[in-house]
């Protein structure tokens, strides 16, 4: 069975997770949250990333993922964002527009067309492409799309794009702000994953735990983030 690895030491030690894993990074703002999810969904040689973004302009977070050193070439972005200015932006063959963070009918057509053209070998022109193909689906963020969209509806959206994921054998990564809601509502989101990572930004410094199936567990540990890796401080 194809195995991702995800750049957090604990979890690659043990070979990885499996396809059809989904991991929720709870982080309060200005903590390195996107930064950790976006590395979490960082796709390997012979993997693919599609990244849902209703925060960052494509164009913006295409440049943010060269800086780290991703290869941008097997990266497709469905842009929820862009489109709520420049209304007749239209789609290229790597960047999907819908028109706000809360079309999320769109975000599902579009999520569809991005998987169709990798599986179909359409996306990029790589002899070596695996079947079924490896994918990882982050989404930067659910805040936004919970501002506009009450729980039930984000719940229904997130309990299909899992099985989806599930069906294809890839992964999902779903970044949340831990301080813009309340337990009940993280607690709902939390359900349909089986990791979650979390984030705390304090006097301390950064710190990150996690929790998860397969024995997965780590209790606060300090964290630094460089050119695109993440790293475990004593």
């Amino acid at each position: 069975m194809y195995k991702y690895l995800t750049g957090i030491n604990i979890i690659d030690q043990k070979g990885g997770v499996n396809p059809g894993t989904n991991i929720l990074v709870l982080a309060p703002a200005f903590s390195d949250g996107e930064q950790v999810a976006s590395i979490l969904a960082k796709p390997l040689p012979n993997e693919y990333m599609i990244v849902l973004s209703t925060e960052t302009q494509s164009e913006d977070l295409l440049d943010f993922f060269a800086g780290c050193g991703f290869d941008t070439n097997y990266i497709g972005v469905i842009d929820a964002i862009t489109r709520t200015s420049l209304t007749t932006i239209e789609d290229t063959h790597k960047i999907k527009y819908v028109g706000s963070p809360s079309d999320l009918t769109g975000m599902d057509i579009k999520f569809s067309q991005l998987t169709e053209e990798i599986m179909k070998g359409e996306f990029t022109d790589d002899p070596n492409q695996l079947f079924p193909t490896p994918v990882r689906y982050c989404i930067l963020s659910l805040t936004s799309m919970l501002m506009f969209r009450k729980i039930d509806v984000i719940y229904q959206f997130l309990h299909v794009v899992t099985s989806k994921l599930r069906k294809m054998g890839s992964i999902g990564v779903f970044l949340l702000n831990s301080e813009s809601f309340d337990q009940k509502t993280l607690a709902i989101i939390k359900q349909l994953m089986n990791i979650v990572v979390e984030i705390q930004n304090n006097e301390e410094g950064k710190r990150i735990r996690l929790q998860g199936s397969m024995g997965l567990s780590m209790n606060w540990q300090h964290f630094s983030i460089d050119n695109g890796k993440l790293s475990l401080n004593p």
